[in-house]
């Protein structure tokens, strides 16, 4: 094995466990700690996904900019600021003292998530070895994908022995203990990546790796975005309200359980896409993985013959598999499209796009749920993601079309 291939894949091992701890703390946990702040805080559900949707449209508007100083200055750099803004953000929410404090430094929560989360740590390993990215890419959501399995039952466990303000205290500490090394360690090994200005190189064949035509890459990139924005709707509404929506379609105290179904699937999809991947293109596992989100929301309203343990079962399932693909292929699809020259800036304006449009679904979600019930807000994130399907299925008509 290469130095540069052994570099690659400590840089994944370790990449795996600040994820798992990223995810976890800055948004897995919310939905289990959230009615803790509203009854503290006597705020209603809807009020504490508003705050959470700032969140979210926060990381949208700064993604361009971290993915051009990820470009610019080295990814792992990037990371390692975005660890310490995570940390002193938790620590401000767990000392805030009441609402009008507490609701702009969750808010804040969201200027460090582009820094820390995928598309920064996707970057980190194109900068180490682009031909190697795209299997290392798989490999870091592989272990990732079990901070949803961990988080979820840690917040409402050590909800029973701890205050949401001192399990938000233990947050920081995981953030300043462990991330913070681990992107400093990596900020020793990335490099920065060429800017994305075609013009200045004389020769083509310098500029680009990506396998889409320079004339079509901007509707490619609209288009992309779209999808991506289309399908993170359908997901985060899961994602953030997964257990208390299994809770209200009937499954009450056995929810937690049937979520811990989530992060096994999603292990189980990557696993597969990592040994056979190879046979299939990033954009046909972009049509696959946002097809299995609607599909899995279907599972949840079933008529009454179908057992409805079943059913949300199928659903864990194959909305895990879903959420688990798409988070590769969110990596590894512009850089099969368009190269690894600008990535960061590339993945950036589509992380702007997603988070922007997706930083709605927290609050509509939970007004949906509370004003017209679970199955009506299911039929809507439904209908969203096959929207995202439509759009991924345009782009293979548009990639195409630019080689005839």
């Amino acid at each position: 094995m290469t130095l540069s291939a052994r570099r690659s894949l400590a840089a994944v091992s370790a990449l795996g466990v600040s994820q798992i701890i990223s995810y976890g703390t800055l948004y897995y946990s919310f939905s289990i700690l959230a009615p803790a702040m509203g009854e503290e805080f006597a705020r209603s559900r809807e009020w504490l996904f508003a705050a959470f949707s700032g969140t979210l449209l926060i990381g949208g508007i700064i993604s361009p900019w971290s993915g051009r100083w990820a470009d610019r200055f080295g990814a792992g750099r990037v990371m390692t600021l975005g660890s310490l803004a995570a940390a002193v953000s938790l620590l401000v929410c767990a000392w805030a003292p009441n609402w009008s404090i507490f609701a702009p430094a969750l808010v804040t929560t969201g200027i460090a998530t582009p820094f820390i989360l995928y598309n920064t740590a996707f970057a980190v390993l194109v900068q180490i070895d682009p031909q190697a990215a795209p299997r290392r890419i798989t490999l870091l959501t592989l272990i990732a994908g079990f901070s949803s399995t961990l988080f979820w039952p840690l917040a409402t466990g050590l909800l029973k022995w701890f205050t949401w303000r001192e399990i938000f205290l233990f947050y920081a500490g995981l953030q300043l203990c462990i991330c913070f090394p681990i992107h400093f360690w990596l900020s020793q090994m990335t490099r920065t990546s060429p800017m994305l200005r075609p013009e200045a190189s004389s020769d083509p064949a310098t500029f680009d790796a990506g396998s889409l035509p320079l004339a079509s890459r901007r509707s490619a990139l609209i288009l992309i975005a779209s999808g991506f924005s289309f399908g993170s709707f359908a997901l985060s509404a899961m994602l953030v309200h997964l257990v208390p929506v299994l809770a209200a379609v009937g499954l009450g105290t056995s929810a937690v359980l049937v979520g811990t179904i989530f992060g096994p699937s999603q292990f189980a999809s990557r696993l597969v896409n990592m040994v056979l991947g190879h046979r299939f293109s990033a954009l046909a596992v972009a049509i696959l993985s946002t097809a299995l989100i609607p599909l899995a929301f279907l599972m949840l309203l079933l008529p009454p013959p179908v057992p409805l343990i079943a059913g949300a079962i199928l659903f864990a399932m194959l909305f895990g598999m879903g959420s688990g693909l798409n988070s590769i292929v969110q990596g590894t699809l512009p850089l099969a499209l368009f190269g690894h020259r600008g990535y960061g800036e590339i993945l950036g304006k589509i992380t702007a796009a997603r988070l922007t449009v997706s930083s709605t679904v927290p609050f509509i979600f939970a007004f949906i749920l509370e004003q017209f019930g679970p199955h009506a807000a299911l039929a809507i994130a439904a209908f969203v993601g096959c929207c995202g399907v439509v759009t991924f299925l345009m782009v293979a008509r548009l990639v195409r079309r630019s080689y005839q």
